[in-house]
């Protein structure tokens, strides 16, 4: 046993009992990198690659372990400090080790959540949910066993404490009075060897947190770090940053694809003025925009899943403007609908824009709906993630949420989907001027709620291994996709007996995707590079004013608004990185897309997806139409040349704009 460890009785007392919770605290962070292995690792990475992984990962762990026994180490240099000086001491120390384990564990089962959840290691991006603390601890309540996770985290603390407690007794008892000795030399090589553990042991160069992502593979990254490495170091990463230089340095690659004029060239500008096309529509027509919650493409009807899971809206797609090729820039609800109302790709790492006061300020392009009535419509509070902050850009905006509406709450989300589209619709069609709407859904998140009001709602069952074939992960997340179909049916069918639905655009699209497998809907990179994260349809549907078209081309969320203002009789101001996507002749077909926690960014076409990292030196280039890029070495070299200058002019260009894309004056 560890508390029986046997160590000559040469050494002070105070660095045996370092030694023994040394070795406590490392099987601690071992058997949780065997639990995460255990749990979460990909049937085509074996366990034996793994092995560079955890050697990195005991060089982790033994930095945060040094980090916790410092204190101890340093302190106990002068006897009155030691744990083992008086009872009191002994105390104290109980104590401090108690709340380090608390710490520990607290971090490695939340990281467990989250993996379970985002398939990445917890990182400051988790500090976006504690800034709304009682809905994200309602939403963990409704969609976890809390009682048992808090009950299994206190006894797991109590049973440590208890083992710290058992190697100090056992200490005393090997050692005499005698025996307690304080020899500085053995507590400077203590104090040594932790010091060497927290610059990189048995290293001289500095351990530094990017060098787990040089595996060049995501799992075996997140293997090597531990939650604390990963949470702490990436904290720096939540203020904004841009580098001018670097937007200017690409501003010919962005004018290149926004196909700018001349006029914006010479003078290195973002901004110009779009006139109404000849095809727009001088009818002023309503617009209904719906952001659904985690929309992924892959697993609905429109993929061909066979789990047919949205008939219905298969249906609208098949009678409107149709692209099946859309990208949302990252995955994260707060992320996405920033990215749509502002046309900016939300890149800030590990905090939301819509968080950050230097960059919730923001020119959008709804401003340029004059003469429109504009309101949003969420089933809950729009004060999570600040989206009442980011709406305040929106000119007299109508706010309607949680205490608006008089449906029952279902959840820590709010009404339901189904009652929030009816109480929208019954706010619309009482409007006498043309309206801009945004409806925002949730249901299609854990805890998965669907209300037993509605009896006609058929909840399929499906077994566990057909549901992970093609791309879900529970039974519950079915039947909650499911029932996205459902109330999209429930609001068109409604709002088809109003006199406003043959005037109004309905657009559809996802706030993002969700990680999965898509192997049995699409080729190797749409699982393998994680592109079924921001894969999410984009439907523009009004079968009055616009005939129906299948679209394959690739195009982004940050499109949305300047597609809708083309399509209307009127100029706008565009400042960002959107494009018209009806209009605009010979455009590059490019979305970009960014992974936050991993550093890679990189832009889909067409034909391929190109992956660079922000942190390291790694490239990669896949073929998005199979599973071979059949492309000649001086072929891949070409593209990726191209692709690469495009992605970076994206994300510097992006980081500069989310600083710089003020709201304009006047509106």
């Amino acid at each position: 046993m560890i508390y029986k460890l046997k160590i000559p009785k040469t050494v002070p007392v105070t660095i045996q009992w370092i030694v023994r919770l040394w070795i406590i605290y490392f099987m601690i962070f071992t058997l949780f990198r065997v639990a995460t292995v255990f749990l979460f690792r990909p049937l085509n990475i074996p366990i034996s690659s793994l092995f560079p992984s955890f050697w990195l990962g005991f060089q982790y762990d033994a930095k945060w372990i040094a980090i916790l026994l410092l204190p101890i180490a340093l302190l106990s240099v002068r006897p009155k400090f030691s744990p083992f000086y008086s009872e009191k001491n002994k105390q104290w120390w109980s104590y401090y080790l108690a709340f380090t384990t608390l710490v520990v564990l607290f971090f490695f089962g939340a990281d467990f959540g989250n993996f379970s959840y985002n398939h990445t290691r917890i990182n400051a991006s988790a500090l976006n949910f504690a800034e709304d603390p009682l809905i994200s601890f309602k939403m963990l309540w409704q969609s976890y066993p809390m009682v048992w996770i808090v009950l299994a985290l206190v006894v797991a603390v109590i049973m440590l404490s208890r083992l710290f407690k058992k190697t100090h007794v056992n200490v005393m008892k090997k050692n005499t009075q005698e025996d307690i000795v304080y020899k500085r030399r053995w507590h400077a090589v203590a104090i040594i060897f932790l010091a060497w553990s927290v610059f990189g042991i048995f290293s001289f160069t500095p351990l530094k947190w990017k060098k787990a992502f040089e595996f060049n593979d995501n799992f075996k990254s997140y293997v090597a770090l531990n939650p604390l490495q990963n949470f702490f170091t990436t904290l720096r990463f939540r203020s904004p940053s841009f580098d001018e230089a670097k937007a200017k340095q690409y501003f010919p690659v962005i004018a290149d694809l926004l196909q700018l004029d001349s006029v914006n060239r010479t003078s290195n500008s973002y901004e110009r003025m779009i006139e109404p096309g000849s095809r727009s529509l001088e009818s002023r027509p309503n617009i209904v925009l719906v952001v659904g919650e985690s929309f992924s493409m892959y697993k609905s009807s429109m993929a061909g899943n066979p789990l047919n899971t949205t008939p219905y809206f298969k249906g609208l797609c098949d009678n409107g403007i149709f692209f099946d090729r859309c990208f949302s820039a990252t995955f994260g609800t707060a992320r996405g609908v920033f990215a749509i109302l502002t046309g900016i790709p939300d890149v800030q790492l590990s905090k939301f824009s819509s968080r950050n006061p230097e960059a919730i300020n923001q020119h959008t392009i709804i401003n340029s709906f004059e003469e429109y009535n504009k309101f949003y419509f969420l089933g809950g509070s729009s004060e999570f993630n600040n989206f009442a902050g980011l709406l305040k850009n929106i000119d007299s905006i109508h706010i309607y949420q949680d205490g608006s509406y008089k449906s029952p709450q279902l959840n820590v989300w709010g009404i339901s989907d189904k009652n929030l589209f009816l109480e929208a619709n019954n706010v619309l069609k009482q409007q006498q001027k043309p309206f801009f709407a945004i409806i925002q859904t949730a249901d299609n998140h854990r805890p998965f709620s669907i209300p037993e009001e509605d009896k006609d709602f058929e909840k399929r069952s499906m077994n566990a291994d057909t549901l992970k074939k093609y791309g879900f992960e529970s039974l519950e997340e079915f039947q909650a996709f499911c029932y996205s179909d459902y109330c999209f049916k429930k609001f068109i069918e409604e709002a088809k007996k109003q006199f406003y639905f043959n005037n109004t655009i309905f657009i559809f699209t996802g706030d993002h995707g969700v990680e999965g497998d898509a192997g049995e809907m699409y080729p190797l990179a749409w699982t393998a590079n994680r592109l079924s994260d921001e894969h999410v349809p984009l439907l523009f549907y009004a079968p009055a004013l616009l005939p129906p078209q299948k679209r394959s081309e690739v195009v982004s969320q940050i499109d949305i608004l300047p597609t809708l203002a083309g399509m209307i009789h009127q100029s706008y101001i565009n400042s960002t990185l959107g494009r018209d996507l009806l209009t605009t002749k010979n455009k590059k077909d490019a979305a970009f897309i960014i992974h936050h926690d991993e550093g890679n960014i990189g832009v889909i076409t067409d034909d391929y997806y190109f992956i660079k990292n922000i942190r390291i030196n790694k490239e990669e280039l896949v073929s998005v139409k199979s599973s071979q890029l059949n492309l000649s070495p001086g072929q891949q070299d070409s593209v990726k040349h191209s692709l690469s200058a495009l992605t970076s002019a994206i994300y510097e260009t992006a980081k500069w704009m989310l600083v710089n894309n003020k709201k304009l004056k006047g509106e």
